[in-house]
C-alpha cells in the first residue's frame, strides 16, 4: 500500500512540475492568439515543464493596472515594458530584476539597450523585444487607377494628394486627427527626421543646442497646416478606428500609419509602403524606427529561474525570427539575420539599408517635464492640422515649455546613445526626480507608492489639453 502511495505520490508531484505557469503582463491585445499557437509552441517544445499564459490589457488603461498589480502584488511574472521612462520608473521603485549579464543580451546592440536603462547606462531591465517603423501606406489599386507613383519627395506628396482630391473619388489621405496622439507620433514625428535630420536634431533638443522656433522644427508644422484641406470634410470627427477603417475599404488613397498597422490591412487591401518624402530628389532621408516593446521579470515573481529561461529564449535566433514573422510590423531589436515573409514588413525593415533612422524625439529625456513634452506635442500637432494654432505658435509654446523645466547642463555623467546605434557622450544630460540608480531589490514601500502617483500623474498630464 505504501508503494503504491509513493508511485501516486510521484506521478502528482510531476503534474505538479509539468503544471508550472508563467503569465506575461501585455498591452498587445491583438496578438494573443500568435502567441498562443505560434510563438509560444516553440518555447514549449524546449520547456515542456512550463506553460505560459497571456494577461492582455487595453493599451490605454495597461500602465496604471500593471503598476496597480505590481504595488498589490498581483501582477504576472514577467512584464511587457514601454520604453524609456515608464519601465524606469518601475525599475527604480523595485518592481523589475536587473537584466543586466543575463545570457543573451550580447545579441542587443547597445541603442537597443539604452531604451530599457537607467540614464548612465550602468543596469539593464528590460530585455529588447521589438521595434515599430513610421510612415505612409498607399493603395496599390487606386494608384494603379489614377497612374501615381510613390512620391519620393514632399512636391511629389503633395501632388499625388492633388490628383486624389481633383478625381474625387477616394480621400486623399486618411489621418485620426481626432486621436491627437496619432497626429504627433504619425505626423509630426513621422515626417519630422527629414526636417531635423534624424538623430543630430533629437540630440541637438536634448542637448541644448538647438530650439523647436529653429526652422527645421517649424518647418514640420508648416507642412501639417498644409494637409487639413485633404482629410476630408471634418477630419476633427475621423478617429484612427475610422481612418483604419477608410483604407481598409478602399476609401482612401492613403494613410499614415505605423508599422503595427500592417496586420489591420493584409487580405483587406492591395497595399504598400513608403517611407517620408524628402525635400528633394537625392536628398539624405531619414525615418522613424522607434523601441517600442521590451520584456522584464517581476521582481517579486516566485518562478523567477523559469521566468528567465523565456527572456533567455527571447533573446535568441529562433524567437527573432519566429516573432518578426508571427507579428508583422514588428521588428526584432537583435543583430541576428533573418528574412521576412510579409511583403509591406520587409520593405518598411529594408528603409534601414537606404536611410537613417531615429526614435520619437519625445520619448528620451525630454518628456520628463510637467507638462510632458508628448503631451504637448499630442497638442500642439492636433491644433496645427486642425488649423487652431499657427506653426509659430505651436513651436513658441512648445519651446517655452521646454525651457521652463529642461536644464540641459545640470547633471552630467549621462549617456545619449543615438538611435542608429553610434555612442555619443551627452556633457550635459537632463535634471529628472528619479533618483539615483539603486539595486531592484533595495526598493521601498514609499518609492512604490511614488512610481504609482508618477505614473497616475503622467496620464493625467497626457490628457489635460494644453492652452
Amino acid at each position: 500500500m505504501f508503494k503504491v502511495f509513493g508511485f501516486l505520490c510521484a506521478i502528482f508531484c510531476s503534474v505538479s512540475v509539468l503544471a508550472t505557469e508563467l503569465v506575461i503582463e501585455t498591452w498587445r491585445v491583438d496578438d494573443v492568439a500568435i502567441w498562443n499557437e505560434k510563438i509560444l509552441p516553440r518555447f514549449h517544445e524546449r520547456y515542456p515543464e512550463l506553460t505560459v499564459r497571456l494577461a492582455p490589457v487595453s493599451s490605454a488603461t495597461y500602465d496604471q493596472e500593471v503598476v496597480q498589480r505590481l504595488s498589490e502584488g498581483k501582477a504576472g511574472d514577467l512584464i511587457t515594458c514601454r520604453p524609456y521612462d515608464q519601465s524606469l520608473q518601475l525599475f527604480k521603485a523595485g518592481y523589475l530584476m536587473e537584466l543586466t549579464e543575463i545570457p543573451g543580451m550580447e545579441n542587443f546592440p547597445r541603442f537597443a539597450q539604452s531604451a530599457w536603462q537607467t540614464d548612465t547606462g550602468a543596469q539593464t531591465f528590460c530585455l529588447p523585444v521589438a521595434s515599430v517603423i513610421q510612415g505612409f501606406y498607399f493603395n496599390a489599386d487606386i494608384f494603379k487607377e489614377l497612374g501615381l507613383t510613390p512620391p519620393k519627395t514632399r512636391e511629389q506628396f503633395f501632388a499625388v494628394l492633388d490628383k486624389v482630391q481633383s478625381d474625387g473619388r477616394y480621400l486623399p489621405l486618411a489621418l485620426a486627427a481626432h486621436d491627437n496622439w496619432v497626429v504627433s507620433e504619425l505626423g509630426y514625428q513621422n515626417i519630422g527626421p527629414n526636417y531635423w535630420h534624424g538623430e543630430d536634431g533629437r540630440l541637438a533638443l536634448i542637448e541644448g543646442k538647438a530650439k523647436f522656433t529653429a526652422p527645421q522644427y517649424i518647418g514640420v508644422f508648416d507642412e501639417l497646416s498644409r494637409w487639413k484641406p485633404y482629410l476630408g470634410s471634418a477630419p476633427a470627427e475621423m478617429t484612427e478606428a475610422g481612418a483604419v477603417e477608410a483604407f481598409a475599404n478602399g476609401k482612401a488613397a492613403m494613410i499614415v500609419a505605423g508599422s503595427w498597422a500592417i496586420s489591420q490591412f493584409t487580405g483587406k487591401v492591395n497595399f504598400g509602403a513608403f517611407p517620408p518624402p524628402v525635400a528633394k530628389e537625392g536628398d539624405p532621408c531619414f525615418f522613424t524606427d522607434h523601441t517600442d516593446m521590451g520584456i522584464a521579470i517581476n521582481a517579486a515573481s516566485k518562478n523567477k529561474e523559469a521566468a528567465q529561461k523565456l527572456v533567455e529564449w527571447m533573446a535568441t535566433a529562433e524567437f527573432a525570427e519566429l516573432f518578426s514573422n508571427a507579428v508583422p510590423g514588428f521588428f526584432s531589436l537583435s543583430n541576428h539575420f533573418f528574412e521576412l515573409k510579409n511583403p509591406v514588413a520587409s520593405t518598411m525593415m529594408g528603409w534601414r539599408d537606404s536611410c537613417d533612422s531615429t526614435i520619437r524625439v519625445a520619448a528620451q529625456f525630454l518628456s520628463r517635464g510637467e507638462p510632458s513634452l508628448t503631451a504637448e506635442l499630442n497638442q500642439l500637432s492636433q491644433a496645427v492640422v486642425l488649423g487652431t494654432k499657427t506653426p509659430m505658435q505651436a513651436a513658441e509654446q512648445l519651446q517655452k515649455g521646454l525651457e521652463g523645466w529642461y536644464e540641459p547642463q545640470q547633471r552630467a555623467g549621462s549617456a545619449v546613445v543615438p538611435a542608429c546605434g553610434v555612442v555619443s557622450g551627452l556633457s550635459g544630460a537632463v535634471s529628472t526626480s528619479l533618483g539615483a540608480e539603486p539595486s531592484a531589490a533595495g526598493a521601498t514601500t514609499e518609492a512604490m507608492q511614488a512610481v504609482e502617483a508618477e505614473l497616475l500623474k503622467e496620464s493625467a498630464r497626457a490628457a489635460k489639453p494644453v492652452q
